[in-house]
């Protein structure tokens, strides 16, 4: 901790006051909890998103003032809070149209659990592109139009939607093979 009350957050937790860390945890994780649990309605859940909180923060490489915790907590937790509602949106759409395959082609437990990450996975690439490359990609690879009729529908020219998909699938591959450097 300097003088000013800061407390730099880097990649090397020993650069960290253990004891400004415990201080902060201390003071405020239960009223964290609370927060949390008057949207989510239930403490287990809540409990959970309020350790993610304090783990972004322990990984984060800002500087966060002590002055400033429960801000800095908030904002992080309801983006913890965003990223929940919108996994158990994914989720509950495609538990619902695994109830329209024959029992027979209903998949195990553990393609069930790959095609969930897969998709958690789609949804940030997609909600880290440009809106137009997102709406572009979308109309391509779901509703089935080929590229000039995604420019004629979206008043654009065809080699802004090549552009738009070139972006999209650069990111599609930058996630596939994140984990194979």
């Amino acid at each position: 901790m300097s003088n000013s009350g800061s407390i730099k957050l880097n990649e090397s937790l020993k650069t960290i006051s253990s004891t400004t860390v415990s201080e902060v945890y201390v003071n405020n994780y239960k009223w964290l909890v609370n927060m949390l649990n008057k949207k989510l309605s239930c403490p287990q859940k809540s409990a959970d998103l309020a350790q993610d909180t304090f783990i972004r923060i322990l990984s984060s490489q800002n500087i966060f003032y002590i002055s400033e915790a429960k801000a800095i907590l908030t904002t992080i937790s309801k983006g913890l809070l965003v990223d929940y509602y919108r996994r158990q949106t994914i989720e509950a759409t495609y538990r619902s149209a695994l109830t329209y395959l024959p029992e027979a082609q209903t998949p195990s437990p553990e393609e069930k659990a790959i095609v969930l990450d897969t998709l958690f996975e789609i949804d940030r690439m997609l909600d880290c592109l440009p809106s137009k490359a997102r709406t572009v990609f979308l109309l391509s690879q779901l509703d089935g139009l080929t590229y000039p009729e995604i420019a004629e529908k979206l008043n654009i020219s065809l080699s802004s939607v090549q552009k738009h998909m070139t972006q999209t699938f650069l990111a599609c591959y930058a996630i596939r093979y994140q984990g194979d450097k």
